[in-house]
């Protein structure tokens, strides 16, 4: 089964490479495609809402086929497809297409593996294991910033997406050969009927769900979309600067995804430290709404803690796991990935419209991102205020 997740984390690899690579390549895609930063984040917002919403069949899948077919599949059909799509684009409608592909094809891969620890591992360390999944993973969050930046001016965009759809493929089939699927829930782990709405009747679940819902969004926002624009037209900075400073965003996020794993057992409490992590993250939001000129690196820096602070995913995974039954564990992380896989998508693509809304002959070149950060900042709020109606429960 090791050979098995190495396999997965790397999928997960691709995955966040995938969801964050379009920010670094903004000026080559407007120079060749005329691609807009409204196109690009409507292409970003399109991956994450068909990724979730794919969570549904594919909790089904993974509680009645397996992990194995499962992600192997999908990964290699959209995601090596939509690569492939991808380096032949000529227009932002084919990115837009390709990254609805894509968002298939990555859209199992996290779960396949959480649901392998939830079968065969220790409640108490799944929320560890699972931030060590991101926290690996999130080296492709890393390889999307400025290593693909570099790439893109040595080599062309093209040719590094057709090299991406052939590792993709490759990966594929390395998680068909090397995964196991995990013993299907017997009669003693409780009765195996049951379905998604038996999760959605759990009110458990429902003071975690906007929480899960708007956790992300910033990060992954500022990550996947707006920092590339933003520090180009604000600041000047060229294709190696944006990969600087959203590779700074990245490792933030990779340190926060190790850190928050283990701080349950550290601080005896889910609840609390999920809630204050965030609460720092939306401030620190609104900071960069307050501020958006005060200069590169203070800005930059600010992004990066943002992707610090929110790193909390897998906690907030862990927390709502607890409440699960073993027969619904698939449809169990799968139902709250889409919720946070969702938020991410709804607010990624809406933010397209506010900051088209927000330009004008007569404004600020900072007031369109100003207004993309108050949206992200105002909704994150309301979640870590909601999300003080839970329950605390650790393992």
């Amino acid at each position: 089964m090791r050979a098995g997740i190495i396999t997965l984390i790397a999928a997960y690899v691709l995955s966040q490479f995938y969801r964050a690579f379009l920010a670094v390549m903004t000026p080559a895609l407007k120079l060749d495609l005329g691609a807009t930063p409204e196109d690009l984040a409507r292409a970003s917002g399109a991956w994450f809402l068909v990724f979730a919403l794919m969570q549904i069949p594919v909790g089904w899948a993974l509680d009645n086929i397996g992990p194995r077919k499962v992600a192997a599949g999908l990964l290699a059909v959209g995601g090596a497809g939509g690569a492939a799509l991808f380096a032949m684009a000529s227009s932002p409608d084919h990115i837009l297409y390709a990254m609805v592909l894509i968002g298939i094809g990555c859209s199992p891969v996290l779960m396949a593996s959480y649901f392998i620890f939830a079968r065969m591992y220790s409640p108490k360390v799944f929320g560890t294991l699972a931030g060590m999944v991101i926290g690996i993973g999130s080296l492709g969050n890393i390889a999307g910033a400025l290593p693909m930046a570099l790439a893109v001016e040595q080599f062309g965009w093209r040719t590094c997406l057709w090299a991406l759809a052939a590792v993709t493929l490759v990966v594929a089939a390395l998680i068909m050969i090397a995964v196991d699927n995990p013993p299907k829930a017997t009669a003693e782990d409780g009765a195996q009927k049951g379905s998604v709405l038996d999760l959605l009747k759990m009110p458990a679940l429902w003071a975690i769900f906007p929480i899960m819902f708007v956790n992300y969004t910033a990060a992954a926002g500022l990550r996947g979309s707006w920092a590339g624009p933003y520090l180009r037209d604000v600041y000047g900075l060229d294709t190696t600067g944006i990969g600087w400073a959203t590779m700074a965003i990245a490792l933030a996020m990779v340190i926060g995804s190790f850190a928050y794993g283990p701080l349950d057992r550290v601080f005896g409490t889910r609840k609390w430290v999920i809630f204050f992590g965030n609460l720092i993250a939306v401030g620190l939001v609104f900071l960069l709404w307050a501020a958006p000129d005060a200069g590169v690196w203070r800005v930059s820096l600010t992004m990066a803690a943002i992707g610090l602070f929110a790193a909390s995913f897998p906690l907030i995974m862990a927390h709502a796991r607890s409440f699960y039954p073993p027969h619904l564990v698939g449809r169990g992380v799968t139902l709250l990935n889409m919720f946070g896989i969702g938020g991410v998508g709804i607010f990624q693509y809406a933010s397209a419209s506010v900051f088209k809304s927000a330009q004008g002959p007569d404004v600020a070149v900072t007031a369109p991102y100003q207004a993309v950060f108050l949206f992200f900042a105002v909704p994150g709020l309301i979640g870590c205020l909601l999300y003080l109606l839970s329950q605390d429960r650790t393992d």
